[in-house]
């Protein structure tokens, strides 16, 4: 395994593991004893960085959420895990009420919710502090100044240790981190966006994701990040949930475009090159991008994590990358 350093405080800062494991379904279609099983042997391999949400999985059985932090604070007591593990979280939207979602009734970003929901947090999991917390979606309702201020309190309180966001414009980044630069407070650091090999068209609606912000990275947030080396991207759904090599996972309309078939041609051509997996290929394209990411990668079996290990021992020459960044 190889880690890098995320957050820049040298009181606060964290070094994790290069793969993070998403933990969004454990708990609910993930049954106990394969969500244990994949926790136990990614930590075996060096994983250090877990991620979960206080609304996972409310879509599954209709209620709020709450099963995945459940299960890893299960998890966490039975193996005696302590601050060598970083577990991420998430709040804003979990649904309000059961049956409803957060497209419609989300809990939002009000220093009342966020208080609320890290008190639960924290006792699902089982923890004093979370290590990470992220502002989930965006809350055109509440001032930016009430959820950055209600953040850094949170962080001075020793109840949160590092900040991050996900799933937001990236003027509402800037403008969030202005505020609390401008106040000496902490501000985000950790941005968690979906990212991959494939690049999704920036002219459809369909950009503009359930969220209400670009869910994708785009070339104006990875740039963003390129000009600020003390943040750190998150790449969540690299795989596009097995898309990439899964006839019955079609591509979405994001990515009808010609420059699909040519990035897929040449992933095919890299991986017979290297003899590694599509997957495997795309993982170690995202980390070792001029804008590295940290994948953040699902598994709802042993095969599917050990696959996403291997994309570690897998180094591109500067030709694979350069034939792959051609790729349009």
């Amino acid at each position: 395994m190889r880690y890098r350093t995320i957050g820049s405080d040298p009181q606060r800062r964290r070094e994790v593991s290069v793969l993070s494991l998403g933990a969004m379904l454990f708990g609910s279609l993930t049954d106990e004893a394969t969500s244990f099983a994949i926790l136990d042997r990614y930590v075996e391999a060096g994983g250090t960085f877990i991620d979960t949400s206080d609304n996972y999985a409310f879509w599954v059985n209709g209620g709020q959420g709450g099963e995945s932090e459940e299960l890893l604070g299960r998890w966490r007591r039975s193996r005696g895990v302590g601050d060598e593990i970083v577990i991420a979280t998430k709040v804003g939207a979990r649904p309000l009420a059961p049956g409803t979602s957060y497209t419609d009734n989300p809990e939002g970003l009000s220093a009342k919710v966020i208080r609320e929901s890290v008190e639960r947090s924290r006792e699902r999991l089982g923890v004093e502090k979370l290590d990470l917390l992220y502002a989930h979606i965006e809350d055109p309702r509440v001032p930016l100044r009430e959820t950055v201020e209600t953040f850094a309190e949170l962080v001075a309180e020793g109840t949160v240790g590092l900040l991050g966001v996900s799933n937001h414009w990236s003027w509402r980044v800037e403008r969030a981190r202005n505020i609390a630069a401008a106040a000496g407070l902490p501000g985000y650091e950790v941005l968690q966006y979906q990212h991959t090999y494939l690049r999704p068209r920036g002219d459809m609606p369909s950009e503009l994701s359930q969220f209400g912000a670009p869910g994708y990275a785009s070339s104006d947030l990875l740039a963003y990040v390129h000009e600020n080396p003390e943040l750190t991207l998150v790449a969540y759904s690299p795989l596009l949930k097995g898309a990439y090599v899964r006839p019955d996972k079609p591509l979405g309309k994001e990515f009808d475009h010609p420059g699909t078939q040519a990035r897929q041609a040449a992933l095919r051509e890299v991986a017979e090159e290297t003899g590694a997996t599509i997957n495997q290929v795309v993982l170690a394209w995202l980390m070792g991008h001029e804008v590295p990411a940290i994948p953040l990668v699902g598994a709802s079996s042993l095969a599917q994590l050990e696959e996403s290990l291997g994309a570690l021992d897998l180094e591109l020459t500067p030709e694979q990358r350069a034939k792959l960044d051609a790729a349009y």
